[in-house]
């Protein structure tokens, strides 16, 4: 499984588990419309694993 390191890599899952020592209280942020999404952020020695993986991808 590769383990992705630089700045703008992005992972994408249905279900992500995150370690991090310091989290950050969630954001709205819109998304389109009424639709509306949390953005959270996650600092100092942050570890990512999708835990269950999107069964379809929409094209954008």
């Amino acid at each position: 499984m590769p383990t992705y390191t630089k700045k703008g890599d992005a992972i994408l899952g249905n279900t992500i588990i995150a370690d991090a020592r310091k989290v950050y209280t969630p954001r709205i942020v819109n998304k389109s419309g009424r639709h509306k999404t949390q953005r959270i952020v996650l600092k100092d020695n942050v570890k990512c694993v999708i835990d269950k993986e999107i069964r379809i991808i929409s094209k954008k």
